[in-house]
C-alpha cells in the first residue's frame, strides 16, 4: 500500500503568514507605545533628579569635617551681622528684615544704613564715587538671574546640567545668596565720575573700617564657592571685619575658629 501525502493548501499558508507577520508587527506597535508612556511618566522625575543634581554646589563636596566646623559656627547663638547663607546654610525660613530704601530704589537692612551712608561719604570726599548697584533680592529675583546667567552659557554651547553648574559659580540659588539677607550690597563706580577699578581698589583697602568685608576675595572660591567678585561687600561689623582683614580669612573660616 502506498503512502498517501497531503497536499499543502498555499492560500490558508499564506493568510496565515500574513497574520502572524500582522501580529508581530502589531506586537511591537503595542510595545512602542508602552516604552513612550512610560518615559512621558518618568520623564518629569529624571528632570527633577537633574536638577537636583545641578544644584548641588561644589561645596557639598567638602569634607564632612569642615561642614560640621561651619554648621558650628552657625548655630543660633550667633548675632544677626554674623548670619552665615550659603550652598550648605539656606536662609532661615523666619527670617526677617526691616528695609531702608536707598535713593536709586535698592533696600538694605536699616541696620547697615549708618556705616553704609558714612563709607560712601568718606569714599566721595577722597574723590571716589560708588554706588549700590544690588541690594536685597527677593528668592524670585535670585531665581530669575541664576536662570538668565545658565540661558547665557547654553547660547555658548554648554549643556543644561553643565550650564547651571558654571551659573552657580557667579550666582548663589535661591535660598542660599546673601543678598536675600540685605547684609550684602554689590558695589560699583558711578562712571561719569570713577572708574570700576579705582572703586574696587579704594574698598578692598577701606571697607573693613566701617564694617564691609569682601566677601568672595580671590583664591577663596573653594571655600566661598563663589568666583572672586571685587564688588560684594557684606556687612558683618567693624570689630570682625577688622579680624577678617587682618588675617586674610572669609566668614566661613571666621565662623569656624570662632
Amino acid at each position: 500500500m502506498s503512502a498517501i501525502y497531503a497536499t499543502p493548501n498555499y492560500k490558508n499558508y499564506r493568510n496565515y503568514g500574513r497574520k502572524r507577520k500582522k501580529r508581530k508587527m502589531t506586537g511591537l506597535l503595542l510595545f512602542e507605545l508602552a516604552v513612550i508612556v512610560c518615559l512621558a511618566l518618568l520623564m518629569p522625575l529624571i528632570i527633577r533628579y537633574g536638577q537636583r543634581l545641578a544644584n548641588r554646589d561644589i561645596t557639598a563636596f567638602r569634607p564632612q569635617a569642615a561642614q560640621n566646623d561651619l554648621a558650628a559656627g552657625t548655630a543660633s547663638d550667633v548675632p544677626w551681622n554674623l548670619t552665615l547663607v550659603n550652598s550648605t546654610h539656606p536662609l532661615p525660613e523666619d527670617y526677617a528684615i526691616e528695609f531702608t530704601v536707598l535713593s536709586n530704589g535698592q533696600k538694605i537692612d536699616n541696620r547697615i544704613y549708618p556705616d553704609l551712608q558714612q563709607m560712601f561719604d568718606d569714599a566721595r570726599s577722597q574723590g571716589v564715587y560708588p554706588f549700590v548697584r544690588e541690594g536685597y533680592r527677593t528668592r524670585e529675583e535670585q531665581q530669575e538671574i541664576l536662570e538668565q546667567k545658565t540661558k547665557a552659557y547654553m547660547n555658548e554651547g554648554h549643556l543644561y546640567f553643565t550650564a547651571k553648574k558654571l551659573a552657580q559659580k557667579w550666582v548663589a540659588a535661591p535660598g542660599t545668596s546673601e543678598h536675600e539677607l540685605g547684609l550684602a550690597v554689590d558695589i560699583n563706580a558711578d562712571q561719569e565720575q570713577s572708574t570700576s577699578d579705582e572703586v574696587y581698589e579704594w574698598l578692598a583697602q577701606n571697607a573693613w573700617q566701617y564694617g564691609f568685608i569682601l566677601r568672595y576675595p580671590q583664591g577663596k572660591e573653594n571655600v566661598t564657592g563663589i568666583d572672586y567678585e571685587p564688588w560684594h561687600y557684606r556687612y558683618v561689623g567693624k570689630d570682625v571685619a577688622e579680624q577678617i582683614h587682618e588675617e586674610g580669612l572669609t566668614l566661613e573660616e571666621y565662623l569656624a575658629n570662632n
